[in-house]
């Protein structure tokens, strides 16, 4: 069993930064997927960013070039960098994991662990 705790989350306007931790359980590198993602109210749940083995990572089209996931090895802690954020960028920021199986996605079905997820609120 895996635990995920986020972190981060608040308001903030538009074109301001915010990082997200999600401080896991289990050692991350070489064993699992990493992943955010994102659910506003009455949408469904979105990917964000994932990352896998040797830092290779994958983002969702509407936060390419702005949105940044990162992983410190030696706390067991998966970032995620949010610039120029955007009133859309609002939602309930969730951290996943799942076993180093297949190519990394963003496939919410495919990930087994979940946090209880912060939120983002941006204001225009």
């Amino acid at each position: 069993q895996v635990q995920l705790v986020e972190s981060g989350g608040g308001s903030v306007q538009a074109g301001g930064s915010l990082r997200l931790s999600c401080s896991v359980s289990k050692r991350t590198s070489s064993t699992y997927y990493m992943a955010w993602f994102r659910q506003a109210p009455g949408k469904e749940r979105e990917g964000v960013a994932s990352i896998g083995i040797a830092g290779r990572t994958s983002y969702g089209d509407s936060v390419q070039g702005r949105f940044t996931i990162s992983q410190d090895n030696a706390k067991n802690t998966v970032y995620l960098q949010m610039n120029n954020l955007k009133p859309e960028d609002t939602a309930m920021y969730f951290c996943a994991a799942r076993a180093l199986l297949g190519s990394l996605d963003l496939n919410r079905n495919n990930y087994n662990y979940w946090g209880q997820g912060t939120q983002v609120t941006v204001s225009s």
